[in-house]
Formats: structure tokens, sequence, C-alpha cells
């Protein structure tokens, strides 16, 4: 089969196309033919090696995905051939033809979702939910700002925000995200390039502030986000690319709280609750994957490139 290789650390060109033998299942695990595999920011730290989770050499990127059960390992209980599931983590990596997968980490794809929209799947929708459920534990009624809210995480946020009785607050670097944004269900959609936009956000709240922001660029934005925030508000930083600067009085004459996330340290329960409520939203509507830009494996470089440019606009996916 082909896959993507990274045999040694660095930029994008590190990633090569190679020709590797198609993995067997073993015990409790599946094989899937890969219909799209999804690229996060997260990809392009580890291929960097600059990240807490960095990947033995050699490896082959992506930790979401969809497709097809091609084969099934023995003890396998829940899945058989033929069965339609987006991957939330594999053993052997989604840039590639074929990955294998732990029979935990393959979950049903509902059948209203291309295979593309089914790689958007996991880490943008498990991301969102767990920042807004398992961290920030918003209550419907709250009002919600979500910086970002044109790319993957952020439009999952704003829909699962919005579906759950929030009043959200979206912002977009382009006037595609703000309308993407706005379509996706973001009650008020801002420019967050331009000058005073902060001071919207406060006049829109009556001057109260938000009481959950979800970071996706705490290193340019978590300063000031703490001066957006409500009483008792909460900031969950998502992404950050460098260090950040705060006035803890922010905090302090709110009562206010920040929490850091990584999706990768859920637990097992976290995990099965998270993958519910993903069920739920994919079946019933209310959670729709947005596909920016769909391109062949061979362009992996250039997915990782994109992937970090401003002006994000859905989710970025591989074709095999």
């Amino acid at each position: 089969m082909k896959a993507i290789v990274v045999r040694q650390y660095g930029d994008p060109e590190v990633m090569k196309v190679e020709e590797v033998p198609t993995p067997k299942p073993a015990a409790g695990q599946v094989l899937v033919k890969v219909g799209a595999a999804g690229v996060n920011p997260a990809d392009t730290y580890a291929r960097s090696g600059n990240y807490a989770n960095k990947p033995p050499l050699p490896y082959t990127p992506g930790s979401d995905g969809a497709g097809i059960v091609e084969s099934v390992g023995p003890e396998v209980k829940s899945l058989r051939t033929g069965d339609r599931v987006y991957l939330a983590r594999t053993v052997t990596g989604t840039y590639a033809e074929y990955t294998l997968a732990l029979e935990s980490q393959a979950q049903r794809l509902s059948d209203k979702l291309s295979f593309p929209q089914g790689a958007g799947i996991f880490v943008p929708y498990a991301t969102a939910i767990r920042a807004l459920t398992q961290i920030a534990r918003a209550r419907p009624g709250e009002t919600l700002l979500v910086h970002g809210a044109s790319g993957g995480v952020g439009t999952a946020a704003v829909q699962f925000g919005r579906a759950m009785g929030l009043t959200v607050l979206g912002t977009a670097g382009s006037d595609r995200g703000r309308e993407l944004a706005r379509k996706e269900g973001a009650h008020h959609v801002l420019d967050h390039g331009a000058a005073g936009y902060r001071d919207e956000i406060l006049r829109l709240t009556g001057g109260k502030g938000v009481d959950v922001i979800l970071e996706m660029l705490a290193n340019v934005n978590l300063g000031a986000d703490l001066k957006l925030l409500a009483p008792h508000g909460r900031v969950v930083v998502i992404g950050s690319r460098g260090d950040a600067t705060v006035t803890p009085r922010d905090l302090m004459g709110r009562d206010a709280s920040v929490h850091g996330m990584l999706l990768w340290n859920i637990t097992a329960e976290e995990g099965a609750s998270l993958h519910a409520a993903i069920a739920a939203g994919t079946d019933n509507g209310t959670l729709r994957p947005i596909v920016g830009l769909e391109l062949p494996l061979a362009e992996a470089p250039r997915s990782h490139r994109k992937v970090m440019e401003p002006g994000a606009f859905g989710k970025i996916v591989l074709v095999p």
C-alpha cells in the first residue's frame, strides 16, 4: 500500500509517499481502508519534533480518518467487514491507504456523512465537546466566545455550543470565515483583526463579559481574554504557539479560571461520553463536519502548510 512515512523530524517535506506492507489485524484490531484522513495542527507539531507526544521514528502521521472496515482480527465483537467507521486515533496512522486501529478506536460513521466529513470528526468534535462539557462545565444560557470559529475545532464548537443552548460569539479573520461561522450557528461574528473588536464583545454582552472562552492561540490572545470574562468565567486553552503574558488580577477580580486541555488526556470513560455525544449529533444533524479542502495523499506537505495559515475554513483532509 501507499503511505506517508516520516523518517526524520523537520519541515513538511520530510513527509514522503512510500510503498509499505499492508498491515494485518491482530487480536482486538481492525484493518480500515482509508477513505479520507484528517489533517490537524497537532500533526504538524509532531512532524516538526516539537510536541509533548512526539512519535518515535519512522512513523505515518494522522489520528483522524474515515473509511470501511476491510478485515477484523480475533476477539473483535462490535465491528464487521464492510462497516463504515470514523477513526479516533489508530495503531499505524491515517495518512495511508490502509490503517490498523484498535476496536475501540473505530466508531460507526453515520450514513449521513461522507468519508471526508468523517475524517473531520474526532479531533475537532471531541476537542470542542470536551472543552465545553468536561472542562468548562458550560451550562445552557451562558455566553461562549470561540476564537477561530471558522476552523475545524471552531465550527465544531459553534455547532455544539448552539445546540446546547449557549449564546455563541465567534471570531474569524476573513469574510468567508465569518460567513461560515454565522451559517453554522454563531449569534454574533466578529473580525479578530479589526481594531476594537474586543470592545464590541463587551458591548454585545451588556458589559458583563462572556462566561466561557475557547482559545486556539493563547500566546496571542490569553492576556486580553481575561479582560473579557464575566464573573466566574472560564478560559479553556486548546492551542498555543508560545508564551503568554497575563495580569493575574484580571482573574482574581472575577473569581475566574484558566484551564489547559489536551485531548489525549481523556480517560476511557470520558472518551465513551464524547463518542456518544458525537453519534447523537451527527445522527440528528446538529453536528455537521465542514470540509474546506481535499488534497491527494502526495500533497501532505502542502496540507501541513495550509493548516497553519491564517484564515482557517473547515477541515483539511487527504484522500488516498
